[in-house]
């Protein structure tokens, strides 16, 4: 083991809920790697992201910033310029920062205009890029309808079909995302009554793969032109819909492998209306129906089992190269999956499938024997890998810009004082058909999770009750006592909490706290400037002398 990593392999999963490895307890889906992993680490087993949508969820990442904060809110809201990212902070520690993958960002184009940066300088296409460098940008959705391309970006992936000799204008919806019916015809992935089928493309071909071996040509090539330190982001689409996915791995799985689904009858009763609005739309409504899970989540499972063994492909290449030994290697999801619990499908709210996410995180220096292989349940967010990772790169964390904590206590076994009591996330669903529905103001299409160890507490703008659930009695979440005035106190609590979070000096990047005391400490009667002294003779005369006495020119 060295005495600290060089390097740091960020791993992102997309869409992959916090209980489906096992060793967070799923009892048929084997994850052998990442098991490997956690016993060679700390696992983290109350992680929450920041937002439980896509785009907000991966700037909290990349930003170390709150969405309250950052106010890129949904997918595609453009993350401003000037937001300070987490390849900004890398860099000045001599850490270099690239992407291999998706990142779901948008950039502020009005912002780059405004300032004349130009999109094909270094400062541009970073800016562009959310702090990145970019080996390979593929966010992973390139769906095509009558209005056009969901992303009008080029995908590296189609071309990288065409050039293995796939013959579709778009095949990755027509050949990764689809399979065949019984008479040849395409089989889209999009319905998910095509879920058992394999998909319609060879698996060394698919998208895991295919960004596996991406990242490791990328260390190649660092390797080989002796580059200094990275963070590599390695940030997979999968197991994101669409449900379907190669041989071997479509037909791996079936029905009786299948949990149980979590859901009550209580919870269609008295319903919140926002909760409602979600059950309502058309993901929660096919989730709930007979038949649709045993479909779907064998899929999901050959996705995530398939990821696995890309992972025991990728971890073994490390070992051959030697950069098991001088890299810090950090796995997570962007959120989770509801996969019919509470139902619902999708994510957008705060159950702990949709919300709650897997962070594994193996640091190969000798400092973090102790606590290898050891599990962690203090309230991690994922706002504190951006300082975790400026801490290891040797940084000092500038905690007026990060919001999140360095890790590296509990990865060293010195466990850090005044930890956090409640984790936030938060989710701005004005876009959404929801919002339209509840006939509200865009304004008012806001909800924040504030979550500890014994509670989980729900505020919804737009003049609804709380939602509020006992962790301690309903670990399952399927009782909500938001609307019960015996627990007006627990409410109050919280919302003395939310009321003290939302007004920390979020938006105070540019001084830090240490500037701001050394401050205190000088006078501005010593550069010459003398607020309510009525007479020159209460000062000493070395701070009027100039004032009193000018120099001639």
């Amino acid at each position: 083991m060295t005495n600290a990593p060089r390097n740091i392999l960020f791993i992102m999963f997309d869409q992959l809920r916090f209980d489906y490895l096992s060793c967070t307890g799923h009892p048929h889906l084997h994850t052998p790697h990442l098991d490997a992993l956690a016993a060679k680490g700390v696992r983290f087993s109350h992680c929450y992201v920041q937002s439980p949508i896509c785009g907000a969820s991966r700037m909290s990442f990349y930003t170390g910033r709150y969405v309250h904060s950052h106010g890129a809110a949904w997918n595609n809201f453009p993350l401003k310029v000037g937001e300070i990212t987490l390849g900004d902070h890398l860099r000045v520690q001599g850490m270099d920062s690239w992407l291999i993958g998706k990142t779901h960002m948008k950039v502020d184009d009005a912002g780059l205009d405004r300032l004349g940066i130009s999109r094909d300088s270094i400062i541009g296409a970073r800016v562009a890029e959310c702090g990145f460098d970019v080996f390979e940008r593929d966010d992973g959705l390139w769906g095509e309808g009558p209005s056009g391309s969901y992303d009008m970006k080029p995908s590296p992936y189609n071309a990288f079909l065409k050039s293995k000799g796939y013959a579709a204008e778009n095949p990755w919806q027509h050949n990764a995302n689809a399979g065949r019916d019984e008479v040849g015809k395409i089989a889209s992935g999009w319905f998910m009554r095509h879920a058992d089928k394999p998909a319609d493309i060879a698996e060394e071909d698919s998208e895991t793969p295919w960004l596996t071996s991406r990242a490791m040509e990328f260390i190649q090539q660092q390797d080989e032109r002796g580059a200094g330190p990275w963070m590599c982001h390695l940030s997979y689409i999968k197991p994101h819909w669409p449900y379907i996915v190669p041989a071997p791995y479509h037909d791996m799985y079936g029905a009786d492998q299948v949990m149980p689904v979590v859901r009550a009858a209580q919870e269609l009763e008295n319903t919140h209306p926002v909760y409602a609005a979600f059950m309502k739309n058309q993901i929660g409504r096919t989730f709930s129906t007979p038949g649709v899970r045993e479909k779907v989540i064998p899929a999901y499972m050959g996705l995530i089992k398939q990821a696995d063994d890309q992972m025991g492909r990728l971890f073994h290449w490390l070992e051959e190269t030697g950069h098991m030994q001088d890299t810090m290697i950090v796995v997570t999801s962007d959120h989770g999956d509801y996969l019919g619990d509470h139902w619902l499908g999708e994510k957008d709210l705060f159950h702990d499938p949709s919300v709650r996410v897997p962070l594994i995180v193996y640091d190969p220096s000798s400092r973090a024997d102790a606590t290898r292989g050891t599990v962690c349940d203090a309230m991690v967010e994922s706002i504190d890998l951006a300082a975790t990772f400026v801490d290891f790169a040797g940084g000092e964390v500038p905690d007026h810009i990060l919001e999140g904590r360095s890790l590296r206590g509990y990865l060293h076994g010195d466990t850090p004082q005044d930890w956090r009591d409640f984790v936030v996330s938060e989710y701005d669903y004005s876009a959404t058909p929801e919002a339209e529905a509840l006939g509200l103001d865009p304004k008012e299409a806001r909800l924040f999770m504030l979550a500890d160890k014994d509670w989980k507490c729900v505020f919804a703008d737009g003049g609804f009750r709380p939602l509020l659930y006992d962790l301690k009695s309903d670990p399952q979440e399927l009782c909500d006592l938001g609307g019960d005035v015996a627990y007006a106190d627990v409410i109050a609590r919280f919302e003395s909490q939310l009321s003290q979070w939302a007004r920390r000096p979020s938006q105070r990047t540019t001084i830090s706290d240490a500037e701001l005391r050394a401050k205190r400490l000088g006078s501005a009667q010593d550069v010459g400037i003398f607020i309510g002294v009525y007479d020159e003779r209460e000062l000493p005369p070395e701070v009027i002398q100039k004032t009193i006495a000018p120099k001639k020119g």
